[in-house]
């Protein structure tokens, strides 16, 4: 599988296509051990090499499951993002509830909001901890939005530091907005973003912000949420379709409908012109998609292993379905 670096970390290498383990932390329902080990194998199989989690994927659950799949691995072959802001705080009087995030867990520990530099700290050592690796490949700050002065101020110096050291191999932030993300491109040290939603085959509003000043100032960006939370998942999104983690609203459903219409004439389907889309930005070094077992691995892969016309991006554009214009075909030649 193709990879690029990162281009301020060169030695950071993330293939086009990452593994997101979100759902090996239990999200929305159960997935057994074996299923989830299983999912890992696949993808290795494959030529997936970049792997992301988070504390907050199953409070902790995502963490320890991705780092006993990988653990016999030769560390120098794969990448791991893992990210920080949310500490996990023992919690044992609701251990007998179900966490209220979204992942099927018991409730055993609370998620605190903490980008100060000793919750940095803190959060590396429990993930390296939980995952059981030597060091952490890339680390993003996970949903600032709300933090801004703390996290640019103490968890972004923090995290610098720990890079120095070589605890951390690159840093960045990950979130559902992008015009913080291009905020702490233009103001910080960082080397990588992750985006979520924002940059789609549906909608491309970090083409604004994001992208340009993080091409500009050599900054990967790695794209997930690629169908919009599943809308584009599907080669003709239902009437119950989900957006931005809830119910579509119809015109959006039907905006949609009129993207997999038009892909459909040039022969491809919409998730697998959701995935081609996304990877033509230069400044785009990766696409990580959320799977649960083998069978989801082997599908996005098929998708993502599709040659997608050029034609397609110019009829999307001129039936105005395509904001941003098309750009070269950055994941054309391997780095």
């Amino acid at each position: 599988m193709r990879e690029r670096a990162l281009p301020r970390r060169p030695e950071v290498l993330l293939t086009e296509l990452g593994f997101g383990a979100a759902q090996g932390g239990n999200l929305y329902r159960t997935t057994a051990d074996e299923e989830f080990a299983s999912a890992v194998d696949a993808a290795w199989e494959a030529g997936v090499r970049y792997f992301d989690t988070a504390p907050h994927y199953g409070l902790g659950l995502s963490e320890r499951r991705l780092g006993a799949a990988l653990r016999q691995r030769p560390r120098d072959e794969y990448v791991v993002s893992t990210k920080v802001g949310r500490l996990l705080v023992p919690s044992p009087q609701d251990a007998h509830r179900r966490d209220s995030d979204g992942f099927d867990v018991p409730a055993s520990h609370r998620r605190v909001w903490d980008f100060s530099r000793d919750g940095i700290l803190r959060s590396i050592e429990a993930s390296l901890d939980r995952t059981g690796l030597d060091r952490i490949d890339i680390a993003y700050l996970h949903d600032p939005d709300d933090h801004w002065e703390q996290a640019a101020h103490e968890a972004v110096p923090a995290l610098i530091d720990l890079r120095d050291q070589g605890v951390v191999g690159a840093i960045g932030a990950g979130m559902n907005q992008s015009a913080m993300l291009a905020r702490f491109v233009r103001e910080t040290d960082v080397d990588v973003m992750m985006c979520a939603g924002r940059y789609t085959l549906l909608e491309q509003g970090a083409a604004d912000d994001l992208l340009p000043v993080a091409e500009n100032r050599g900054v990967g960006v790695v794209i997930a949420g690629v169908y919009n939370s599943g809308l584009l998942s599907q080669d003709r999104p239902p009437a119950d379709a989900v957006y931005n983690y809830q119910q579509a609203p119809p015109e959006v459903i039907e905006r949609a409908r009129r993207i997999a219409a038009v892909c459909e004439t040039y022969g491809v389907t919409l998730p697998q012109a959701a995935l081609a889309f996304v990877r033509r930005h230069p400044a785009v070094v990766s696409t990580v998609v959320g799977v649960r077992n083998e069978a989801q691995v082997a599908e996005t892969v098929r998708r993502s292993e599709v040659a997608v016309p050029g034609e397609l991006w110019d009829a999307l554009a001129t039936a105005g379905l395509l904001a941003a214009p098309p750009g070269p075909d950055s994941a054309a030649q391997p780095n």
